[in-house]
């Protein structure tokens, strides 16, 4: 049918399902200048735009302390087309921050100005102890466990922030942000690592992050990281708590002397805007770990903008696990039954938490269960996949690779997976067996609930799964003695061999 033969709909977008509670993040950085919109405020609300324009508005900075006309000209063109969009989806919050860059020019009210008639958009101009605290409270919204120093790498800045019980205490801003490096690097090599030096000796409380973790946040920190991962083959290409020993940022100093900025190109995530500051950054990195006595590198991929969000919901919120809450969200949206995820966890409780499972472990066996009906829509030859992938690759913090690798292989084998599929063959590299095996039985938990019940909760009240010496035993009560049947003991006898226990039925 030709084109012209299609009906017109003129009121197509009056049509368009509104979302309501949207809100958006502009951050108009020394390197780029992004807006990101979020899905309502929560504990982890879900992403559902985000665009990134490389505007480099510092890179001016060393040179004569002003912003470039040219680096302005796509700032206001980016934040422009970021009003519309922010205005066409219907966000009702919309904060717009600018940090170093503007916050130093010579010329910055002039550009804010500008952005004001042009973009209709009102610039708020944050201090480096706001920037700080917003990195601070990014990584603890993503790690809510964080024990170290904070380090955010920006392009005209960088933030140092120590982190412990939730809170941002001791801090600094020092004037070495990714531009101001490159700059650095590129009139004397040599200067450079003086410079670095004499910045970090500005930081009197380096000692209180000795034996620590360094927390890293930023777009060139972040690629490093991704470097790391591509150099070393790590199996699972997820940034956020990717963690390097300390030796790592020396190691890629010299990698990185002996490869281009063109040469970077294959590397998966890393824009070929970003690559030439990663010299810099990675002398920055190796420097600081050294300084600060870090006993290691954790990468966030949660920094200001998340820490913005953090800082504006209720204690009570802020409290709530950012794992269990987003795979709850999931859960409710893509299971058939939402409360099912609760009654199972409860069910299968006795059998794992007197059984040797490690406290944090009982934690992902509840996200499991959160998780567990998330691929029913899928294909059933292909739910195992599902289950596997959004599992290992989903947008989740608070959880670690060897935690993934767990959830992964507990709805692998929930939704009927083979663990001699090639898929499989990666988690092995990202937990010890004993958590593999664990997660398994989980999984295999989780589907003799699924198929005994039907999704409904009386047969989950009605029954218990108990361990007896060697035997693994499912009891019903004599009213719901009758949803035993082939199909609920052939996954009750896959659950017990897995727990080296044989199967048994009682009644009562």
């Amino acid at each position: 049918m030709p084109i012209s033969d299609f009906p017109v709909q003129p009121s197509l977008v009056d049509l368009a399902p509104s979302r309501t509670g949207l809100t958006g993040i502009i951050d108009i950085g020394s390197n780029s200048v992004r807006l990101v919109v979020y899905q309502g405020l929560s504990r982890t609300p879900p992403t559902i735009f985000n665009e990134k324009v490389m505007a480099g508005l510092g890179r001016g900075l060393a040179a004569n302390g002003r912003l470039s006309d040219a680096s302005m000209d796509v700032s206001v063109a980016a934040l422009a087309r970021f009003a519309l969009l922010a205005h066409d989806m219907g966000v009702e919050s919309l904060r717009i921050v600018a940090t170093a860059a503007v916050r130093e020019a010579a010329n910055a009210q002039a550009f804010i100005e500008r952005v004001r008639q042009v973009c209709g958009l009102s610039i708020e101009t944050i201090s480096g102890e706001a920037e700080a605290r917003g990195a601070a409270l990014g990584v603890i919204a993503g790690i809510p466990e964080a024990n170290g120093v904070v380090g955010d790498l920006g392009g005209g800045s960088l933030e140092l922030i120590r982190v412990q019980g939730g809170e941002a205490h001791e801090r600094i801003s020092l004037p070495i942000g990714a531009l101001r490096l490159d700059a650095v690097r590129k009139r004397n090599p040599r200067a450079l690592g003086d410079f670095i030096r004499k910045s970090l000796d500005k930081v009197d409380w380096a000692a209180k992050g000795k034996g620590l973790p360094f927390y890293t946040v930023g777009g060139s920190w972040r690629a490093l990281a991704q470097l790391h991962i591509h150099l070393t083959g790590w199996p699972l290409p997820v940034v956020h708590q990717y963690a390097m020993d300390v030796g790592s940022p020396a190691r890629l100093v010299r990698t990185l002397a002996q490869r281009s900025p063109k040469s970077l190109k294959s590397v998966p995530a890393i824009s070929g805007t970003r690559a030439p500051s990663l010299p810099g950054a990675a002398m920055l990195l190796s420097a600081t770990v050294k300084r600060l006595g870090s006993s290691c590198i954790v990468a966030s991929a949660y920094g200001l903008r998340e820490g913005l969000l953090f800082a504006q919901l209720s204690p009570e919120q802020q409290r709530e696990d950012p794992l269990l809450a987003a795979c709850r969200a999931e859960g409710e949206r893509q299971g058939r039954f939402p409360e099912h995820g609760d009654l199972l966890f409860q069910w299968m409780d006795g059998l794992f938490r007197g059984a040797g499972e490690p406290p944090g472990d009982a934690r992902i066996r509840f996200a499991t269960c959160l998780l567990s009906d998330v691929a029913w829509r899928a294909h059933p030859d292909f739910r195992a996949e599902r289950g596997f992938d959004f599992a290992l690759h989903g947008n989740w913090v608070g959880i670690d690779a060897r935690e993934r690798a767990m959830l992964a292989a507990a709805l692998y084998a929930c939704f009927g997976g083979d663990f001699a599929a090639p898929q499989a063959l990666i988690l092995p590299r990202l937990a010890e067996p004993a958590a593999l095996v664990r997660a398994r039985a989980w999984g295999l938990a989780l589907r003799l609930g699924q198929r005994l019940t039907g999704g409904t909760a009386a047969p989950l009240t009605a029954s218990r799964l108990t361990r007896e010496n060697g035997t693994l035993v499912l009891s019903l009560s004599p009213d719901h003695a009758p949803l035993y049947g082939e199909a609920v003991a052939r996954r009750l006898k896959a659950l017990a061999g897995a727990m080296g226990a044989e199967p048994a039925f009682r009644v009562g």
